[in-house]
């Protein structure tokens, strides 16, 4: 998973797979560093089965298979209905899948509440490499969630990472603002103990995730501390046209 994160990043920066990450990421999809028009992403279409599937045509619904008490609310076109579910996750988080709430940060951007849907994407990864630094994810108990999870953040995360970035500031506070969540609310599947851990302790090892976590947003913000990373930054994203795509009003 730390390698998918450091891939996603590379992307997000240089608009290019590079070959070190070609084993890291799920079979190539059209990306959006190759989209030249100007018209405005107001929906993400992804695919990551069998708990995610885009609507066909714009005025469809998604397939949605996270939750079965929530499928149908966050399958729905109503905004409102969507903002209930994100209500509920955060009235009830400790049992929530990070699949729950990819479909949910999905959903909310496509309604247009684009920064609940940067932060819950990032709540979603951040509580999953917390759990990854604690369970055997490749065990054949977690695969297909690990599978699903890396499909999740390749593919949706250039839509999502792409509307943050258009103010770096307000990027990094709601990445802040995950970790804060990710640590104050653990995910109960984390000390499951059917589910196979890594060796140590759990507890100590989640406490060491969250370090991680925290290392790697300090590592980001210094990164983008420097104007001239920032403005060689915002010119390859000129480039490519993501400011027209992502940050309109």
């Amino acid at each position: 998973m730390r390698n998918l994160l450091l891939c996603s990043l590379l992307i997000l920066l240089t608009s290019a797979q590079p070959p070190a990450c070609a084993q890291a990421l799920p079979a190539p999809r059209p990306n959006l560093a190759e989209r030249k028009s100007d018209a405005p992403v107001k929906r993400i279409d992804v695919y990551v089965t069998p708990y995610y599937e885009a609507a066909r045509t714009a005025d469809a619904a998604p397939h949605v298979a996270v939750h079965p008490q929530l499928d149908a609310l966050l399958a729905s076109g109503n905004k409102d209905d969507i903002a209930r579910v994100r209500d509920t996750i955060r009235g009830t988080p400790a049992s929530v899948t990070p699949m729950t709430m990819m479909a949910l940060a999905i959903r909310l951007y496509d309604v247009g509440l684009r920064d609940d849907a940067v932060f819950w994407f990032y709540a979603a990864k951040d509580r999953y490499i917390a759990l990854s630094e604690v369970l055997d994810v490749k065990s054949p108990a977690l695969a297909q969630v690990d599978d699903a999870m890396h499909a999740f953040v390749s593919l949706a995360g250039p839509y999502f990472n792409s509307y943050a970035f258009c103010d770096i500031g307000k990027q990094q506070k709601i990445a802040q603002d995950a970790v804060d969540w990710v640590e104050k609310n653990p995910y109960e599947a984390t000390f499951l103990p059917q589910l196979p851990a890594k060796s140590g302790d759990r507890a100590a090892n989640l406490k060491a995730a969250i370090a991680l976590l925290r290392s790697n947003a300090q590592k980001e913000k210094a990164y983008f501390s420097d104007p001239k990373t920032v403005q060689d930054f915002n010119a390859k994203r000129a480039q490519n046209n993501v400011p027209a795509q992502f940050c309109w009003q």
